[in-house]
């Protein structure tokens, strides 16, 4: 069984996991401090829930603990992908990437690989007789 999706506090604790790799809940915590307010104890309980629902997993070897992500990134993503088209777009991707394209100016590297993932999705199709 998958682990459940991870809240926004989680996630954005599994983003600095997967930026940082393996780290302490002290590296974590200044991290997120460097972009607000956010107390040590406050990580350490995030980390230790996280540990719970299977999101992070813990390397006690040592005396300060080591957190991991324990699923990639695209994984992760990839469920929250998901859920979002299920609930906001009534199982239309099409609508989501509409969506976002609308609401944000992509850089033109960004349009390059959009258009680049189409052309594949497009080769990747069973052609129809005519």
């Amino acid at each position: 069984m998958a682990p459940p999706k991870p809240t926004a506090a989680e996630t954005e604790i599994l983003t600095v996991l997967w930026d940082q790799g393996p780290s302490t809940v002290r590296a974590v915590h200044e991290v997120l401090a460097a972009k607000r307010p956010t107390g040590y104890t406050t990580v350490l309980k995030l980390l230790q829930i996280m540990a719970g629902k299977g999101l992070v997993l813990r390397d006690e070897r040592e005396r300060s603990h080591v957190y991991r992500a324990a699923q990639p990134r695209e994984v992760v993503q990839r469920e929250l992908v998901g859920d979002l088209i299920d609930r906001a777009f009534d199982g239309s991707a099409a609508a989501l990437v509409l969506r976002a394209l609308s609401t944000g100016r992509p850089s033109r590297d960004e349009l390059e690989e959009i258009r680049a993932r189409l052309d594949e999705l497009e080769a990747a199709r069973p052609r129809r007789p005519r």
